[in-house]
C-alpha cells in the first residue's frame, strides 16, 4: 500500500503557510519603504556634496543635468539625468536654485512616487536634511533660510 498525505494534512500545511504569509508580507513591504527612504536621504547628501564641489569651480549652483553631464561627472547618470525630475529608487529628485539671490542658494527635494507610503525629503546648501512629518506631504516650493520647512523635521 502506498503512503501519501491526506487532504486534511495538506489543508493544514497550506493554512500554516497562509498564516505565515499574512504576518511576513507587511514586514517585507515596510522594510522596502525604509530602504528606499534611506537611499533617498543618501542621494540628497550626494547632491549637496556635488553642488559644493561644483561651486568651488563655478560662480553659482547648477541643476542635476549639468552635474551629471560635467566631465568628469559630479553625479551618476541616473541622479544627474538630462530631464528633471530624475527618478531613482522610487523617488523623484530635483533642484531649485534661488535666482533672486544670484544663484547663491539652492534646495533639493526627494519626493516619493507613491506618496501614500513614504516621506518626502528636503535639503539645502547648508546640508541640513529634513524629512516630512507625515506621508503624503508635497515637496516645499521655496528655499527656507534657517532649518526645515513647515511640516518637516530635521533628520539624521
Amino acid at each position: 500500500m502506498k503512503s501519501a498525505f491526506t487532504l486534511a494534512e495538506i489543508m493544514i500545511v497550506v493554512g500554516i503557510l497562509v498564516l505565515l504569509a499574512i504576518f511576513a508580507i507587511p514586514n517585507v513591504l515596510r522594510a522596502r519603504v525604509n530602504a528606499q527612504e534611506a537611499a533617498a536621504a543618501s542621494s540628497l547628501r550626494t547632491i549637496v556634496n556635488a553642488q559644493t564641489q561644483w561651486k568651488v569651480a563655478n560662480p553659482a549652483y547648477t541643476n542635476l543635468s549639468q552635474l551629471g553631464a560635467a566631465s568628469p561627472p559630479y553625479l551618476d547618470s541616473i541622479l544627474g539625468c538630462a530631464a528633471s525630475p530624475c527618478i531613482k529608487q522610487g523617488y523623484s529628485f530635483w533642484i531649485n536654485i534661488d535666482l533672486a539671490r544670484a544663484k547663491r542658494y539652492f534646495f533639493a527635494v526627494a519626493q516619493p512616487q507613491s506618496m501614500q507610503v513614504a516621506h518626502t525629503f528636503y535639503i539645502d546648501e547648508d546640508g541640513v536634511l529634513c524629512r516630512s512629518d507625515t506621508v503624503n506631504t508635497p515637496a516645499p516650493g521655496v528655499h527656507v533660510d534657517d532649518g526645515c520647512p513647515v511640516g518637516f523635521s530635521e533628520s539624521q
